[in-house]
């Protein structure tokens, strides 16, 4: 029996415009009135899903950084795991050689040093605040929740993800959470580890859990629910992890997947 849904945001909840349906906003009401908890964990910074939550009407926990950290309703930290120092500084570098737009999360800002860089305005609609532009990233390596990359050449990010595995090692995870975002977390952290703690916050097994996500980064929380939905749009190889299928995220898929998939379940 399902009791909570732990869903990815990008990709799965909203479109690729960045848009929450109304029909994704009926489907998570249809899922409180049944009595099922919804809770998102993202690679976005906390921050950066607080509107989403809003327009939810959601109140409970959430994770953000793929798991490095996870916030009770009132804003505390439940569990948080920055980059290590060195990891972040091996990314950075390697950003810099291949010609890639490096991002920090870190103290709770968004910071870049090029405003007109890839993707910057894309990210700045989608997690509704503005970046804080810097020359250096120094002061800030040693308490960042997330490296970034962000290219518009996808076979290159590709490549990246593949030499950062090589060069990281288990120091850092490396996955990309868009075909144009590589994003470098807490090794310890992901988002199976913040599904588990979601669940011990609403006092529910893992078992009783359904996932629902798009991407790579995904795979570790379909891998400890108990029930696990990849969106249509997810490459065959997140698809092959998952249980269950739904539409794309520009079908209101996720909709489809509460009413074919985890409804009947709950």
């Amino acid at each position: 029996m399902i009791r909570l849904v732990v869903s990815d945001v990008d990709g799965t909840l909203v479109t690729t415009d960045k848009v929450l349906t109304p029909g994704v906003i009926a489907a998570a009401h249809r899922l409180a009135e049944a009595g099922v908890k919804l809770a998102l964990v993202s690679s976005r910074p906390p921050r950066g899903m607080a509107h989403v939550q809003a327009e939810l009407g959601l109140s409970g926990p959430l994770g953000g950084f793929n798991g490095g950290t996870v916030l009770g309703p009132d804003g505390a930290v439940i569990e948080e795991r920055c980059v290590p120092e060195a990891a972040v500084r091996t990314a950075i570098d390697l950003f810099n050689r291949r010609g890639v737009g490096v991002w920090l999360f870190a103290d709770d800002q968004w910071l870049i040093r090029d405003p007109d860089g890839d993707y910057v305005s894309k990210e700045r609609r989608t997690v509704a605040f503005e970046p804080t532009v810097v020359q250096d990233f120094s002061p800030f390596v040693a308490r960042c929740g997330k490296v970034v990359g962000a290219a518009r050449d996808f076979d290159l990010l590709a490549a990246c993800e593949t030499e950062l595995h090589g060069l990281l090692g288990d120091t850092a995870n490396a996955h990309r959470s868009q075909k144009y975002y590589l994003d470098v977390t807490n090794p310890s952290a992901d988002k199976g580890t913040a599904l588990r703690a979601v669940a011990k916050y609403y006092g529910v097994s893992a078992a009783e859990t359904a996932a629902i996500g798009d991407m790579t980064n995904d795979v570790p929380m379909f891998r400890v629910a108990g029930y696990s939905v990849a969106m249509g749009n997810a490459p065959p190889d997140v698809a092959a992890e998952a249980r269950g299928h739904a539409k794309t995220n520009e079908e209101d898929g996720w909709a489809d997947a509460v009413d074919r998939l985890i409804l009947p379940r709950a």
